[in-house]
């Protein structure tokens, strides 16, 4: 296989979410237009990460490879004038009203976006897991008319998730913030 030529190469193993995405952010703020980082990860979680920062920048994502068992990431800074600056989705509801909607024992359809060893360790009651990486070859397991509450672990994949959604026509979906990293309640753990 051809060297890919990278312009900086920025350590991340042993780093879990969100440290890939922070040292990335300012890392890719330091090069030059054009230039390309490469991001070595071991967390698996990295892969959907980096992909959703780089959609809500603007930045471009390359390409990814795996060896023995590192992450490589490649990202290519684009001029500031292509940017997106983190636009967010409109639509949220906070973990109060997710508490309070449970306690009523509402039923709510809760989506788990995050990676499965997280969903194993604790989740909201009755959430269903679907990666943020998974999320678009797995449409056919939602009901584009359902009302869907999005989560992930500090809001970000969570929030690409419900833009994901919307653009193929789920419009019942909420932004669960700021995330199960705040969450204080009942959890379900597979552990």
């Amino acid at each position: 296989m051809r060297t890919l030529k990278v312009d900086r190469t920025l350590e991340c193993e042993g780093l879990a979410c969100p440290m890939p995405v922070v040292k990335t952010k300012k890392a890719i703020e330091e090069l030059n237009t054009g230039e390309v980082l490469e991001v070595k990860a071991t967390d698996k979680g990295s892969v959907a990460d980096l992909q959703i920062w780089t959609k809500r920048t603007g930045h471009q994502y390359i390409g990814l490879k795996e060896e023995a068992g590192v992450f490589h990431h490649y990202i290519r800074k684009v001029d500031s004038s292509e940017l997106n600056e983190d636009a967010k989705f409109p639509h949220t509801i906070s973990l109060e009203d997710i508490r309070t909607k449970l306690a009523s024992g509402k039923e709510l359809n809760i989506l788990d976006v995050r990676e499965p060893a997280e969903y194993a360790f604790g989740r909201l009651p009755r959430a269903v897991s679907i990666p943020a990486g998974e999320l678009e070859t797995r449409l056919h397991e939602l009901g584009p008319d359902t009302e869907y509450y999005v989560i992930c672990r500090t809001g970000s994949r969570s929030d690409l998730a419900c833009r994901t959604l919307t653009d193929k026509g789920f419009l019942k979906v909420k932004n669960v913030i700021p995330g199960m990293t705040k969450w204080t309640g009942d959890v379900e753990q597979d552990i």
